[in-house]
């Protein structure tokens, strides 16, 4: 098998491969005979059909399929012998491809950047701690009151916790701007979901009022075509309502599986699954911040465009998946958003990527087992049966080889704050559970 390699970019590789007429022959023609075997065709008995009738009848087919697999093989062979890194799979174009001569292809691709790790004691982490008090648990109930609300219409002002149903158009440049147009759209004052500014500017508004809203967007909003610009949002009013909170009694915690117990059992029942949500958030907030730190020391890697196509497409999944609600009531097509949106966050997250490969890579680590099944116990101790599930995981595939990536990322987090240089930060609940603006995750 001949090889050439032709560097067209820093990161593009085109490789031509020539593999003998033998390797694909010599296969074709064994594949025949064991077709023979088995073949039924008129005017023969199964097992005495010609090779050569066979041929004629299954050789095309049998050859395409032998020249797939050698491509493929041949293709492997060659990045081994040539020591180069595939940063996604081939596109593979074919230049001499007929029986009895010598199978010539060439396979385009990226490889993965060549980069070296910065010291680790350059990384400066804030690892935050809180506690669940008295009276982050009255808030949750109240929310969860709130959830399980009836929803009155009223005519008065707006105000905080009541349900605006608002039309709105955005403004930009005296143009209106994509997305930014909506009508009946209903938004909970107060509830955080908008820009800042958008919500409490409702705030005082009657029933067919109308105003001129003017917001201006982070600089680190998704879009990049509104990252810190000043726009005008005009806002009409159609229908306010507020909360009616049902009342703390057996009913309402009848809703959450308790049928015993009365609001004392209630509110352990609300302590135990906020400790639980606090820390998973710490958890989370902790590798947020080891990972922007491991971005921020390699942003200058330069990354393949493949993989920042990949991270864009996941993005654009989670987003639709936002978009369809949690009941997926409204169907979203991912295609419609724009690359741009998701640019600058793919490819953090793509260098984030590749440093935590490297960590990996360059100490040898491997998953802990241990650590494997107790991530799993955990997801299966809010289950009725938690040894079904833990059965369920380890039987599957692909939710195990999951959940053992997300226990090597934790223990490359683990890895860097042992060399890092590490603070401690005491925030309140509400502080805890809020993800930190600018988060790097690294999902791959």
């Amino acid at each position: 098998m001949q090889v050439s390699v032709e560097a067209t970019s820093s990161l593009e590789r085109k490789m031509t491969i020539t593999v003998p007429a033998h390797r694909i022959g010599d296969e074709v023609k064994k594949r025949l005979e064991e077709t023979a075997k088995t073949a039924k065709i008129d005017g023969f008995r199964v097992g005495k059909v010609p090779v050569n009738v066979v041929n004629q009848r299954y050789g095309q087919g049998i050859r395409k399929e032998v020249v797939s697999e050698k491509v493929r093989e041949c293709f492997y062979e060659a990045v081994t012998k040539e020591k180069v890194t595939p940063a996604s799979p081939p596109n593979i174009e074919p230049k001499i491809d007929k029986p009895g001569e010598d199978l010539q292809f060439i396979a385009t691709f990226e490889v993965l950047p060549d980069f070296d790790l910065a010291d680790l004691k350059q990384v400066k982490v804030s690892i935050p701690s809180a506690e669940v008090k008295d009276s982050d648990i009255d808030v949750m109930i109240d929310g969860l009151r709130k959830q399980h609300a009836n929803w009155i219409e009223v005519d008065r002002p707006a105000a905080h916790g009541d349900e605006a149903t608002i039309d709105y158009v955005g403004i930009k440049d005296n143009k209106e701007f994509d997305g930014g147009t909506a009508e009946n759209y209903p938004i909970e004052i107060g509830g955080g979901t908008a820009v800042a500014g958008f919500e409490d500017g409702i705030i005082g508004m009657s029933v067919g009022d109308e105003k001129t809203l003017p917001i201006t967007f982070p600089e680190n909003y998704q879009s990049e075509e509104l990252k810190g610009a000043s726009v005008e949002f005009k806002i009409k009013l159609n229908l306010l309502k507020e909360p009616s909170l049902p009342d703390l009694n057996d009913d309402f915690f009848a809703l959450f599986g308790l049928k015993t117990g009365g609001e004392e059992v209630f509110r352990s029942a609300v302590l135990h699954n906020m400790q639980r949500d606090l820390k998973n958030a710490l958890e989370g907030k902790t590798k947020g911040r080891v990972m922007q730190e491991l971005f921020n020391l390699h942003d200058e890697i330069e990354v393949p465009l493949t993989r920042i196509a990949t991270e864009i497409s996941g993005l654009k999944q989670q987003m639709a998946q936002k978009l369809a609600g949690d009941g997926g009531e409204n169907n979203f097509d991912p295609s419609l958003l724009p690359d741009e949106m998701f640019e600058a966050q793919a490819k953090r997250r793509a260098i984030v990527g590749l440093v935590v490969n490297e960590i990996v890579q360059s100490n040898q680590m491997d998953v802990d087992g241990t650590k494997v099944r107790v991530k799993i116990q955990e997801i299966a101790a809010g289950y009725d049966k938690p040894e079904e599930v833990i059965k369920y995981h380890y039987d599957s595939p692909e939710l195990l080889k999951s959940i053992e990536a997300n226990v090597l990322q934790e223990q490359v987090v683990e890895f860097v704050l042992s060399q890092a240089v590490v603070t401690d930060e005491s925030v309140d609940y509400q502080q805890a559970v809020t993800p930190d603006p600018d988060q790097v995750s690294e999902n791959s």
